[in-house]
């Protein structure tokens, strides 16, 4: 998946010298709050306020046009109506500006007029070779290089947040700096007409202020793109966390086949996330309780977890806590319990949970002995660890001491390996767990957010995609999209069918049975319709020569079709009936489905999703991951059905999406998988009407 080059944002994030346009003293304009922010930054660069009136804003003198500053300025933010827009851009870009944040709205997102601005000054802007961040957004901010151009300040750390919405980043900073983080470097996207959100995902991959990326995002323009940067990213172990609401704008098309029906926007961005390895939230509790996590190195290598607690009822609570994010609590070995309880007491349950059963005040450091021996043991990826502690730091005396020495231990024992300690403590403010957080150590005050914060550090790898499939030509476009055409495509693609016939009179019927080449048991199907077995357009199990005749007399009297085609039948009791479809969708291009079910697959709705071209790998990695999975490896003495075969197909019918983007959507519905292999039993193509 390749992605264009990156440009130069130093200008944005690092400039030597800061203009205002729209600077003011009205309190109630965002002219005034920018100014007077970027004022009380402690930074060395060059500041110049431009305002019509001139005088003097905030105590500054100020310039009636950014062109008569004495140096060229190369950030400047717009504040002012949309109607002055352009004329200030000018004016910009005529003082040498290299960066142009707009804060002004009412352009694109109100009116055509307001769209017309927009393109004109963006084509101002790209051929002076400068950048655009907005319009309609609220800023930006670098705290690692006191660059503050928004409405507020936020709290510094090593997040960097970028967003559609100003309120929910005042939610997130307020949150970080709850759990003790903060903000690198903070976008507001706007309007996105130049700078992409991917592109400025990509501008993180290299700055080294930077640990993990935050994103909020309504509408992902450019969807291949920001998988694109987040594997970027996730490359040189930055992770992402994306929230998005539901609502999102990635457009499906209508439900013309199983396929549209089942693809939904908020399907595609899963499948997106999963592309780009990106942890996807639904709150800004939620992403921020993954970055308290995510922003420390350590990784859990499966979902084996160890729950080590001082209380009976928080470790069957934290069980099913686990259970509810995917992990597994094994039960540990007579061995490895036999060690546990040396270094606890001979009263504490050590099969897992492991209970300290009232240990814990007696001998405070056994809670570092315990951890110590769970993340030394390969019996488990990563330990889950709840209940009492810190407590009795908060009353004082030896114990609360002696806690702290434990706390410190067991953040010298954390970073001496790679497996992840994850703490949920009634007393997240007390002095022994502030010396776990700041050792790195993930600390929740609930024990459901400190599960969710494990599940986010299971390991993540994305499907592998054969780039070489981004780069193909796309094929001419299919003359025709009935059912033969369709079918040839597929066939040409390698994806198998059964022997067919088409006809179009009772004598041609009788001549292609006569061929030879078709037996009994056999199918009719009518032409020209897209959904045939809805229509009454499939007759199956036809046996002899008179029946077939029959059937087809039928199908003519009731559909009139204009063919038939006359199909070998394939043995339905022997496999699983498969659907594989691809849907164009107008941010993420080709999104692949699979699932169970057949002519039931919309009541059933057992599918995946991921974007196109999938490997054979992935394509099997997918049906493994169907809830009816089972039936395909031989549940219930049945044997297992040739996976490897189902996978060709799938990965196939991702192939032809890439080859021919003319084609919204694409189904293969039933796939008949079987031991012997897998078989196509009809298909569909619906072309785009644009």
């Amino acid at each position: 998946m390749s992605a264009a080059p990156v440009r130069d944002l130093t200008a944005l994030f690092e400039p030597r010298s800061v203009g205002v346009i729209g600077a003011s003293d009205d309190p109630t304009k965002w002219g005034n709050m920018i100014t007077r922010h970027l004022l009380a930054a402690h930074h060395p660069r060059s500041v110049y306020l431009v305002n019509r009136k001139g005088g003097t804003v905030l105590g500054q003198p100020t310039l009636t046009r950014l062109v008569d500053a004495p140096e060229p300025v190369e950030l400047v933010v717009i504040c002012v109506p949309a109607g002055v827009f352009v004329e200030a851009v000018d004016d910009a870009l005529s003082a040498g500006a290299k960066a142009i944040v707009a804060i002004t709205a009412g352009l694109s997102e109100l009116s055509d007029e307001g769209r017309e601005i927009e393109e004109e000054a963006l084509r101002h802007i790209s051929a002076a070779g400068a950048v655009l961040v907005g319009p309609n957004c609220l800023g930006v901010i670098d705290t690692t290089s006191s660059l503050y151009l928004s409405s507020d300040p936020f709290n510094a750390g090593n997040i960097a947040v970028l967003s559609q919405s100003g309120n929910v980043v005042i939610d997130i900073d307020r949150l970080l700096d709850d759990r003790g983080l903060g903000i690198s470097r903070f976008v507001s996207l706007g309007n996105q007409s130049d700078v992409s959100l991917a592109e400025l995902m990509r501008a993180m991959v290299d700055h080294e202020g930077t640990r993990a990326v935050a994103i909020y995002a309504e509408d992902v323009r450019d969807g291949r793109a920001f998988v694109a940067a987040a594997r970027e990213l996730a490359q040189v172990g930055k992770p992402v966390v994306l929230l998005a609401p539901g609502r999102s704008a990635a457009a499906t098309r209508g439900a013309a086949s199983h396929t549209g029906s089942l693809t939904s926007p908020a399907r595609v961005i899963d499948a997106a996330c999963a592309a780009g390895a990106v942890h996807r939230v639904e709150t800004p509790d939620e992403l921020v309780d993954a970055l308290v996590a995510l922003v420390g190195p350590r990784r859990a290598a499966g979902t084996r977890t160890a729950v080590f607690t001082d209380g009976g009822g928080h470790g069957a609570i934290a069980c099913d806590a686990l259970y509810s994010q995917g992990f597994d609590v094994p039960q540990l070995s007579d061995e490895l319990g036999a060690l546990l309880k040396e270094d606890l007491w001979e009263p504490s349950p050590v099969s897992n949970p492991v209970d300290l059963a009232g240990m814990g005040e007696r001998d405070p450091m056994c809670y570092h002995r315990g951890v110590a021996r769970l993340l030394a043991s390969d019996e488990v990826d990563s330990v889950l660890w709840i209940g009492y502690f810190g407590g009795y730091s908060m009353y004082g005396g030896a114990q609360a001491e002696i806690e702290c020495v434990a706390a410190r231990a067991v953040v010298a024992t954390v970073h001496a390996q790679s497996k992840p300690l994850v703490v949920a403590s009634m007393f997240p403010d007390a002095p022994s767990v502030r010396i776990l957080r700041e050792g790195g150590i993930p600390v929740y005050r609930a024990i459901g957010d400190a599960a969710a914060g494990l599940a986010a550090l299971r390991a993540k790898t994305s499907p592998a995609f054969d780039d070489s499939l981004d780069l193909l030509e796309p094929a001419p476009p299919l003359p025709d999209t009935d059912y033969i055409s369709t079918r040839e495509l597929f066939l040409s693609h390698g994806v198998p069918f059964p022997a067919l016939a088409v006809v179009r009179s009772e004598a041609e019927l009788n001549d292609a049975v006569a061929a030879g080449e078709l037996g009994f048991p056999l199918v009719l199907k009518a032409m020209g319709l897209l959904h045939k077995s809805d229509s009454g357009g499939v007759i199956l199990g036809i046996r002899d020569h008179e029946s077939l005749l029959s059937a087809y007399r039928d199908l003519i009297a009731r559909l009139d079709p204009p063919a038939v085609t006359v199909e070998q039948m394939a043995d339905l009791s022997q496999g699983v009936e498969v659907i594989v479809g691809v849907q164009q969708d107008l941010r993420f291009g080709p999104v692949v489905l699979v699932g169970l079910g057949g002519v039931f697959t919309e009541v059933l709705a057992d599918v995946a999703f991921a974007l196109a071209p999938v490997s054979e790998a992935t394509a099997e990695s997918l049906l493994r991951g169907l809830r009816g999975a089972p039936l395909l490896e031989g549940a219930r003495g049945r044997a297992p059905v040739d996976m490897a075969a189902l996978a060709r197909v799938v990965a196939s019918v991702s192939k032809v999406a890439l080859s021919h983007p003319e084609l919204v959507e694409l189904e293969v519905n039933p796939v008949l998988a079987s031991a012997s292999g897998a078989l196509a039993l009809d298909a569909r193509a619906i072309r785009s009407t644009d």
